[in-house]
């Protein structure tokens, strides 16, 4: 009897060891509802969700929309006293508003407590310049790190711009791969001397912000930012005529049509061969090596974004976080860090997703299938957080910048001209938006 005793009271510590040493077992049976865009990276998120719930006991639901849907969506969602995600995803811009709107936890009390956080996380491994640009608000101009922000979401999806290029093409005129601007912009304007038809370099320079995209793609690297640290419009100086300057040389020595190219065609151009470089998102590189989608593959090497005064190569993408209308809100914490730590983020990079981490850029086995992500990992030791303005009254600006850079490409309106007008109006919105109370 005695003995029955002891063994029954072992076994109630064992059971009692077990469930401690499973931080997941109070969370097993749930339900989590998650919003994600159709895009390549969580095209491949979905493939490895089962090994998160096999892990788990953790279900997960995906409602999975076009990204102009998903932001009509949840634009609804976070507005109700009780929304019906527990986990999203979101593109940058959408950073700004919902921390404004005080739509997004914010994520200290999860990273502080125990029974949640994986102390093997190492969030030091995560991109800095990802980081900083997805997931801080209220440090230094209010959106990024420094000594007053907070995290809100993590990378999940980001991108950095990188330099392709047709290696069969170089190597039949001995061309070097362009290190500098000076180099990438004598030798897009070569390519349709040497290959008759063929343009020099695909870019984005469609009205609105295809075209704005693109001027901001070069005005990091050549020095020039849309504002100086007092919020005035400096995008009008010096270095962001170069800038503009630049994008104007790409699209005069761009593939026909070149002027309309938004991001679709100006990778179709690269896709088709009908372009012999592309300066644009990490996210391509999956497409230029699926025979169903290109007639590259095979034909494309990677380097850096080129250098100008400075590294500045762009950040962007997507980002998940916790709605703060969340039902679950512990479990889509458990859910997010599984996704993003080092065993989710090479899972998702094998699957031929982005990954969000330094050391999945450099493994081995990431490297043997896809080569690329060494280049890429390298020029994210130079990816800019700050490379574009994150703040409620950008999209105006945006816009306007856009439009007038279009009108540069298509109808000649001089390039100084052009700016000084745009940070004229840039300088009225600030103001109404009472960025210069304080001055």
């Amino acid at each position: 009897m005695l003995k029955s005793l002891k063994a029954a009271a072992l076994g109630t510590v064992l059971m009692a060891t077990t469930a401690l040493a499973n931080p997941y077992a109070e969370y097993e049976g749930t339900t989590l509802i998650v919003n994600f865009p159709a895009h390549p990276h969580y095209d491949a998120v979905m493939q490895i969700l089962p090994e998160f719930t096999k892990q788990t006991g953790i279900e997960v639901e995906v409602d999975q929309l076009p990204y102009l849907k998903m932001r009509e969506r949840q634009t609804l969602e976070l507005a109700q006293d009780e929304g019906e995600y527990d986990l999203i995803a979101y593109v940058v811009f959408s950073k700004a508003d919902y921390v404004y709107a005080d739509q997004l936890e914010n994520l200290a009390k999860y990273v502080m407590n125990p029974k949640l956080a994986n102390p093997s996380y190492d969030a030091d491994d995560l991109i800095d310049g990802y980081v900083y640009n997805i997931g801080f608000a209220g440090g230094n101009k209010g959106y990024l790190e420094g000594k007053t922000g907070s995290l809100f979401g993590v990378p999940y999806g980001s991108e950095t711009s990188v330099l392709g290029f047709r290696k069969d093409i170089f190597e039949k005129h001995g061309l070097e791969v362009p290190q500098t601007y000076e180099d990438m912009l004598e030798i897009a304007c070569k390519i349709p001397e040497l290959e008759p038809g063929m343009g020099g370099l695909a870019s984005r320079a469609a009205s609105g912000h295809h075209a704005s995209h693109a001027f901001l793609l070069h005005l990091a690297p050549l020095g020039g930012k849309i504002f100086d640290d007092n919020w005035n419009p400096v995008m009008n100086s010096a270095e962001g005529v170069a800038a503009a300057e630049a994008l104007k040389t790409i699209v005069d020595c761009g593939p026909e049509g070149a002027s309309t190219f938004g991001f679709g065609e100006a990778l179709g151009s690269f896709l088709n061969g009908d372009t012999a470089m592309f300066l644009d998102t990490t996210v391509v590189a999956g497409q230029i090596d699926n025979p169903k989608k290109s007639q590259v593959v095979g034909k494309v090497g990677w380097a850096m974004h080129p250098m100008g005064v400075r590294r500045g190569s762009q950040t962007g993408g997507f980002g998940i976080g916790i709605p703060a209308n969340a039902e679950n809100k512990d479990a889509a914490f458990l859910l997010m860090q599984w996704l993003t730590s080092k065993e989710g983020d090479k899972l998702v990079a094998l699957a031929g997703g982005n990954p969000s981490r330094f050391s999945t850029h450099a493994d081995a086995e990431v490297n043997a299938k896809f080569p690329h992500m060494a280049t890429f990992g390298e020029a994210l030791q130079h990816a800019d957080p700050d490379w574009r303005p994150i703040i409620p009254v950008w999209g105006k600006i945006n816009a306007d910048l856009g439009t007038t850079l279009s009108k540069v490409l298509t109808e000649d309106l001089d390039i100084q001209e052009a700016l000084d007008g745009v940070a004229e109006r840039t300088k009225t919105i600030m103001e109404d938006a009472g960025y210069y109370t304080w001055q």
